[in-house]
């Protein structure tokens, strides 16, 4: 794959580019995410990039212990304690930190973990990552407002994450792993496939589409992928294009 690193600016140059085309009405336009606005999603992004500005992201300290507090929780709490900003403050917001990212992350050690939700994460799989929840916040803004956000290559590392995910996935709904091979077309038209061919389980159809259903933002019986083999239904109603 291209390197994710300069993949992850580009993901932030085409969001950039829609947040500074929107009027003071859009940011305040309800976002496809539940209870929050356009604003709220921007400030959501700008203070998780924030985090891994912070020198103790070096730490490999996950924030989360395994106990009943929840990531939505916390980053609810985060947003509402911060909401209000004026759209300029927060887009210069967004961009400082969003930008600042990719030389922290670029500038780790081989073999450094860094601080994350609920496990460390290599600097390559965070940045990964992060053109995960901006692709999939970058759908929370455009679709409620008609705005156009082609899909591009880059979502190969989204398709990736998400494959790669899997075990994690089906540990988290008690079911016991299983390979799973996935065909993918990519919005050029070319094939990109994860996994061991010869895995029982198959997933085919668009990269874009397995990728929204990994970010929960459709769910697999709206889309036109196919599951086929005994495990691949399964995988299709646990992908998740995130690891907490």
């Amino acid at each position: 794959m291209a390197d994710v690193f300069d993949d992850l600016n580009a993901e932030y140059h085409q969001l950039d580019a829609t947040l500074a085309s929107l009027t003071p009405e859009q940011w305040a336009h309800p976002s496809g995410a539940e209870g929050w606005t356009v604003s709220d999603v921007v400030l959501h992004l700008a203070q998780t990039n924030e985090v891994i500005t912070k020198p103790s992201i070096a730490e490999g300290t996950p924030f989360l212990s395994s106990g009943a507090e929840t990531v939505d929780g916390v980053v609810d709490g985060m947003v509402a304690a911060e909401r209000g900003m004026p759209p300029a403050d927060l887009l210069a917001r967004w961009r400082t930190a969003a930008f600042a990212t990719v030389n922290v992350l670029r500038a780790q050690p081989p073999g450094t973990r860094l601080s994350w939700v609920r496990t460390p994460l290599s600097p390559r799989t965070l940045a990964t990552t992060r053109i995960a929840e901006h692709w999939a916040h970058a759908q929370d803004i455009v679709v409620p407002l008609g705005i156009p956000y082609p899909d591009t290559d880059r979502i190969r590392h989204i398709a990736w994450l998400a494959h790669r995910s899997l075990p994690y996935a089906f540990s988290v709904e008690g079911l016991p792993d299983a390979p799973v091979f996935c065909d993918l077309s990519a919005p050029d038209g070319a094939h990109w496939t994860f996994g061991d061919p010869a895995a029982p389980s198959r997933i085919t159809g668009p990269a874009a589409e397995f990728c929204r259903v990994g970010a929960r933002r459709v769910a697999p019986g709206e889309t036109t992928l196919t599951a086929d083999g005994p495990r691949a239904a399964d995988a299709l109603r646990v992908l998740r294009n995130y690891a907490a």
